[in-house]
């Protein structure tokens, strides 16, 4: 991901000055727009877990969902080495072409599993509807293949028929989880993936997850506001402020000795 930008009103990129941590805003002066996200860059390597952290406005799933393809970005370029050897710009690729990339490359867990599934569905057909669109035929195969995430994930096969509308948040968010992997994508989008859970749920899900990524050779993207979600998860982290990347480094270097303002007050709210 090189040089990732979003505005929201007038102006583009010529909306840009005036806005970020040194000016306090993320409002242009000149224009009203909002930048909520600009020059925001990163790799992930396969079997790697990169963070990105930041209190909510800070432009964090703003830059994800430009990669994902749910925000149109106002500049910057995605590549995915398995895309044409990772020399074609899939934000350059038409609607159907990025759509197939979500099938069979990249997935994504949302933080409200209403976003990733459909709750009048069953737990089973959520996970069917993935294998269907990429290409898996026959009610067997693909009800074994339900049966096996969704027991991987801890979602009792007992619930498997019953429509997602039933479950509570932490079980919804498990059956988004296997949705996702279901096609086993080399690249994992996770925003927010605990936010909203009771404590001891979310430890749940964060230790499926951890498992998950562990066993899997993923590269991993994960969007938090919560730095406990960010080390348990990651590698390496990137810390956004005002739409911009103010910090970045190792994962447990930067909760061990953060050296931005910001990312020093957001390690002492996680310490408290």
């Amino acid at each position: 991901m090189e040089g990732i930008g979003r505005v929201y009103g007038p102006g583009g990129a010529d909306a840009v000055p005036g806005t970020g941590p040194e000016h306090g805003t993320a409002t242009s002066p000149s224009t009203g727009a909002v930048v909520a996200a600009w020059d925001v860059s990163f790799d992930v390597a396969p079997g790697e877990a990169l963070g990105i952290i930041g209190e909510s406005g800070s432009g964090k799933s703003t830059a994800l969902r430009c990669v994902i393809g749910d925000e149109p970005a106002t500049g910057g370029s995605v590549y995915l080495s398995s895309v044409d050897g990772g020399g074609t710009d899939l934000l350059r690729l038409d609607s159907a072409q990025r759509r197939k990339l979500r099938v069979d490359t990249m997935a994504v867990v949302y933080q409200d599993p209403a976003a990733g599934l459909d709750l009048r569905v069953t737990a089973g057909g959520n996970v069917a509807e993935r294998l269907t669109a990429a290409g898996w035929r026959g009610y067997r195969a693909i009800r074994k293949r339900a049966a096996e995430l969704l027991d991987r994930v801890e979602v009792p096969l007992s619930r498997m028929d019953d429509p997602v509308a039933t479950f509570s948040g932490g079980m919804r968010q498990r059956v988004q989880i296997a949705k996702a992997l279901a096609t086993e994508p080399p690249v994992l989008l996770l925003d927010e993936p605990t936010t909203g859970l009771d404590a001891s749920v979310a430890a749940g899900v964060l230790d499926l997850l951890r498992g998950l990524l562990s066993e899997r050779d993923i590269a991993a993207v994960v969007v938090s506001h919560d730095f406990a979600v960010i080390e348990a998860l990651t590698d390496r982290s990137l810390v956004m402020q005002l739409g911009r990347v103010v910090e970045r480094g190792l994962t447990d270097q930067l909760f061990a000795d953060p050296h931005h303002p910001y990312t020093q007050r957001l390690v002492a709210a996680a310490r408290r």
